[in-house]
């Protein structure tokens, strides 16, 4: 074969003046990737040239006086050999070439230098078929390249970026509009971030903000003083990462000296970095295989034209000037990933010419104007230039005009494709902001539909192991995974330890727009003293849709008071393989709500009885100064205190003109000591606080009186904690709480004593739901506990709004698909717990639940139609434990009721038969069959205890497809008629009473109440939980007996009346035996033993 030629060109412009220009200092090897002669190779002299071109000529001429000429003879003479580092070493690239020419050893087609992974080396370099007919014609690597000087003129195909960056706004625009047809709330959205006014970064500024309201995208430009501290700074970043509405956060570089730009860059949150150059951004957009959410902005759009203008990329040789985290980095990733060999040059690269000979594709970003020349580029070549540079025209009006890295008059003779500047790459770079932007919306609204519990598999034991050995048994997920599993936001979560945290109220506002999640409530039978599985059946029913349908889905349980914790009953975690881990921390002060009740009850406590003091010391003016005391001078009412000035109608803000009269009426409470209702509280069963006398001290000058403690979930503050729906409505429903009468028969409040503002203040953290799971890894809320026998037994609304938004829907999403579940539980049975969640919760939330479900046991029914007695610690009878279908069917009039009650407010009814180890096959037939003859939906065995959810599945499916029946929600009464009818409608028609009794007392307080206007509040009835009666003792489904109220009290704060109908302990007591007997630390790994 015929000896290739070798083409090549005098240098025009010599390397050293090249790194000069690059600002290059020293020499520098050419990386291992880097292709092509010698960074410091020198050119022979047009006579050499010609000599070498010719396959006659072996040697350069004797004439030749250029130091490569001189160096090949001495290499020739001297077999070959150079140091290291010479021009004409070995790898250097020329030097064997010229070898090959003197010796005619090496025949022109072999490769360079030694054989390489970029190369290859088995076929002969052949020329284009034509030359300009294909901007990168598919060809073996060329070593020899032609030189420019020889091929005919071409004229490059110029990439017009206004107009692809137009056709992108506009295509932009249309994807918003169509997708806000589906949904109203995509709004992409992105803010700006200019710290100072420099001209340059304010003219880049506007072109974005301009293209934005081109494109639809809502563009804000946040502008702070040159002055602003990086603090001050990073704060103003966390806001906007947090805000959810703000899609994109782009930071207008540079900034000034005193600000880290790293920091603050790397400071955006990585979904909303659509500059893509935070540090995971661009770290995974360096890895192979890497993952970037967003890429930068100036390298995606150089990527996109070269998409446009069809260039293949797989294969090519392209060298990137400058290697600027901005561009030349992430360019070079990119063009690396579609599989192009990639060199980049930069300030140190010597001989760069040379490497631009070689190039397919050329990106240069290095910021000298007009650097690189036509000469220096490989014919056909595609130059993307991204460079931005001024230089002198008198001709314009400034003075100068914009112009590339690139001589663009020159190289477009060369080139094959090539972008102009401007109007090439800048508005690509603008286009691909707001495509990011655009990519980030879409990437919100995705991640706001992954909601999805990985459940924690079970390994279940027979026989059953106890309740803490379970829960020891299985180790939870960080509390934090679960916030992420269903979609809390690291800044909406407050962890307390690993595995258990507060959620902030914030995350409603967040989630408003959907649709809320299906509403399940769990209530029960007529119970035992045992208990019939409440909420076991809550976490076995919640696990069971979360772990085993697949449903996202909450458990939404009340907050356990230790008193019983350490009493008789024990915990309230669950029981079995369907329980609240970790158990002891849920059963064991949990974050500390009780704690803050406790303290928020017994200082409203401590100003009644100071208030009462200090006016029975002081006189009126003295009083006054005291309550009103001047600071400076200058005397200011407190904020609290405006509130009673308006009750009063004073309409005055200056403490100084009040009269003597007004002075009087807002100084003196004039407290009827024996009207006060608010007792102290505390989380223990002290039997013996029921009964107490204070003011006992000689400094209390003989101002005592008798009064007492409650449980601390049976305080006011309690049932405000689980009723209301927002801070605000917390801080107005303390301030509203009726502590006592005065005197002259008006009401006295929290807000007259000037105590709700502090109140709340420790009360505002409880606020937050506590964040849980259950052993399956299914998220639980556990808020609240107000006391079940006087108060709605229930937990917080917030906690069931947030759960039901969490599981909701977006507006594009499938409801009746993709909606998950949020179970709750009512306290004791229907009829108490049921009612009370139907007339005061949901009266309160305006939630509707989408079924109830109605737990019943054999055990229970069987003591309803007539079985004896059963009592905690004594054995079971042998009813219990053999086969009895007749007592168990005469029992079943008590679930049968119950159905009844449920059905009657409008909402479809599933029962749950909680399976027990001695229940039959024809028991738990004769329950099915009973429940389905009152009108169940269905009536389902469920064996969550034993199995855990996998034991609830078919109660799943059932409550499902419940859920899909049609619901018209009826409240037992309306609020316009009398204390007196309501209380009767719930006697009546709940308990089956033929009628109601009220004492004298009851009635004298129902007469005041009126008066006050307080006669238009909802009901809720203090009874036995252990009859559908007020009597213990009447089983079943009694009628005709008469509901005797003994006392009616008002809770205005929390929004109800409770009529007494029973003698109820407000604090229990301990038993002989109390749980805390079994109690105790393992000092080695700190682990609680001995809950149940």
């Amino acid at each position: 074969m015929a000896p290739q030629k070798l083409y090549r060109r005098r240098e025009t412009h010599s390397t050293t003046t090249s790194a000069r220009m690059l600002g290059s200092t020293g020499s520098q090897r050419p990386s291992q990737t880097a292709v092509g002669p010698s960074a410091g190779s020198r050119d022979f002299c047009s006579t050499c040239s010609t000599c070498l071109r010719s396959s006659g000529l072996p040697r350069p001429s004797p004439t030749c006086t250029s130091a490569a000429a001189a160096a090949v003879v001495r290499v020739a003479q001297s077999g070959g050999q150079q140091p290291a580092g010479h021009p004409l070493s070995p790898g250097t690239g020329l030097l064997p070439l010229a070898l090959a020419h003197v010796s005619g050893t090496t025949p022109l087609s072999s490769p360079l230098s030694s054989p390489s992974r970029f190369y290859s080396t088995t076929s002969p370099p052949r020329r284009p078929a034509r030359l300009g007919s294909s901007p990168l014609v598919v060809h073996p690597p060329l070593h020899h390249r032609q030189r420019f000087a020889s091929s005919a003129a071409m004229t490059a195909r110029v990439l017009d970026g206004t107009a692809i960056a137009k056709s992108i706004r506009e295509r932009i625009g249309a994807e918003i509009v169509e997708k806000q047809k589906l949904n109203p709330r995509y709004k992409p959205s992105l803010k700006i971030i200019q710290v100072g006014d420099r001209s340059d970064s304010s003219t880049y500024v506007r072109m974005k903000l301009k293209a934005a309201a081109e494109a639809g995208v809502a563009c804000e430009l946040l502008q702070f003083p040159v002055d602003i501290s990086e603090p001050e700074l990073l704060d103003q970043i966390r806001r906007l990462n947090h805000d959810a509405t703000v899609n994109g956060i782009l930071v207008q570089l540079p900034l000034p000296a005193n600000i880290s730009e790293y920091s603050i860059t790397s400071s955006v949150a990585d979904e909303k970095d659509v500059d893509g150059f935070g540090t995971n951004n661009i770290g995974e957009l360096a890895k192979r295989g890497g993952a970037p959410i967003f890429t930068p902005c100036t390298p995606k759009g150089v990527m996109y034209m070269l998409k446009e203008a069809g260039v293949q990329i797989a294969g090519k040789t392209a060298v990137v000037l400058g290697r600027s985290n901005i561009v030349g980095g992430p360019i070079s990733y990119l063009l690396r990933h579609a599989d192009a060999t990639v060199i980049v040059c930069h300030s140190k690269t010597q001989g760069l010419e040379n490497y631009l000979q070689h190039a397919d594709i050329v990106i240069a970003a290095i910021g000298q104007a007009q650097f690189v020349k036509a000469e220096w580029l490989k014919q056909g070549a595609v130059v993307i230039d991204v460079g931005t540079n001024f230089i002198p025209d008198a001709s314009k009006k400034s003075g100068q005009r914009m112009v590339g890295d690139v001589d663009f008059e020159g190289a477009s003779k060369v080139a094959s494709v090539i972008t102009p500047v401007p109007g090439g790459v800048g508005p690509m770079t603008v286009a691909m902001l707001l495509q990011n932007v655009v990519e980030a919306t879409n990437l919100f609204f995705e991640k706001e539909k992954i909601r999805k519990t990985i459940p924690l598999p079970l390994k279940l034991k027979t026989p059953v192991p106890s309740d803490i050995a379970i829960s020891r048994d299985q180790k939870p997920k960080q509390i934090t995974r679960i916030a992420a599993e269903v979609g809390i936001a690291p800044h909406e979560l407050e962890p307390y330890g690993a595995y258990k945290a507060k959620v902030d109220l914030d995350l409603l506002k967040r989630l408003d727009h959907r649709r809320n999640g299906r509403y399940v409530v769990v209530t029960g039978i007529t119970p035992t003293p045992l208990g019939e599985g409440k909420s076991t059946t809550t976490m076995g029913l919640a696990q069971a849709l979360g772990a085993h349908v697949g449903r996202l889905t909450f458990a939404n349980v009340r907050q356990p008071s230790q008193g019983p914790t350490f009493g008789i009953k024990g915990g309230a975690a669950g029981g079995g393989y369907s329980q609240v881990i970790p158990m002891d921390e849920f059963n064991l002060h949990l974050t500390g709500d009780i704690h803050a009740i406790t303290a928020a009850n017994n200082l409203l406590a401590a100003a009644i009885e100071t208030r009462m003091f200090h006016e029975n010391t002081q006189k009126d003016g003295p009083l006054y100064r005291r309550l009103v005391p001047a600071k400076n001078g200058v005397r200011k009412f407190a904020p609290v205190m405006f509130r009673r000035l308006k009750k009063l109608g004073i309409d005055k803000t200056d403490p100084d003109a009040l009269s003597e009269e007004e002075i009087r009426r807002f100084a003196r409470l004039d407290i009827d000591p024996d009207t006060i209702t608010w007792r102290r509280v505390l989380d223990v069963n002290d039997r013996h606080l029921r009964g107490v006398t204070v003011g006992t001290a000689p400094t209390e000058k003989g101002q005592s009186r008798e009064t007492g403690f409650d449980i601390s979930v049976a305080s006011e503050c309690m049932a405000i904690l689980a009723l209301s729906t927002s801070l605000a409505d917390m801080r107005e429903r303390l301030g509203r709480m009726v502590v006592a009468t005065s005197r002259s028969g008006d009401p006295v409040t929290c807000d007259d004593i000037g105590a709700g503002g502090a109140l709340t203040a420790l009360m505002k953290d409880a606020i937050k739901p506590n964040l849980m799971q259950t052993l399956e890894g299914t998220p639980v809320f556990v808020h609240a506990g107000p006391f079940a026998n006087i108060s709605i037994g229930q937990s917080s609304i917030i906690a069931d709004k947030l759960a039901l938004k969490l599981a909701g829907t977006e507006p594009d999403e499938n409801h009746s698909e993709s909606a998950g579940f949020v179970v709750t539980e009512a306290g004791f049975d229907f009829t108490m717990g049921g009612e009370r969640f139907f007339n005061i919760k949901c009266r309160t939330s305006g939630l509707v639940p989408d079924v109830v479900v109605v737990v019943a046991t054999v055990r229970a029914l069987k003591v309803h139609g007539g079985g004896p007695p059963i009592a905690p610690g004594a054995p079971l009878d042998a009813v219990y434990t053999q086969e009895n279908v007749e007592i168990l069917r005469a029992g079943c009039v008590n679930l049968k009721k119950h159905i009844s009650n449920a059905r009657s407010f409008g909402i479809p009814v599933v029962v749950a038969i909680n399976k027990f180890a001695t229940d039959t096959d024809a028991e738990i037939a004769v329950v099915r069959e009973e429940a389905l003859s009152a009108g169940a939906e269905d009536a389902i065995l469920a064996d969550h205890w034993a199995q855990g959810g996998q034991g609830a599945v078919d109660l799943a499916k059932g409550v499902i497809a419940a859920c899909e029946k049609p619901k018209n929600l009826t409240l037992t009464y309306g609020l316009d008629g009398t204390i007196q009818e309501r209380i009767e409608a719930i006697g009546q028609k709940m308990y089956g009473a033929a009628k109601v009794e009220f004492s004298e007392l009851a009635q004298k307080k129902v007469d005041t109440y009126t008066r006050q206007g307080y006669g238009n509040l909802p009901i809720c009835i203090a009874k036995t939980q252990y009859s559908l009666s007020h009597d213990p003792d009447l089983k079943g489904a009694p009628t005709g007996f008469t509901v005797p109220i003994r006392d009616v009290r008002m809770a205005a704060g929390a929004g109800y009346l409770y009529a007494l109908a029973a003698d109820i302990q407000t604090i229990p007591g301990l038993p002989t035996a109390p749980g805390y007997l079994n109690v105790d630390v393992d000092t080695e790994t700190g682990e609680i033993d001995g809950l149940f």
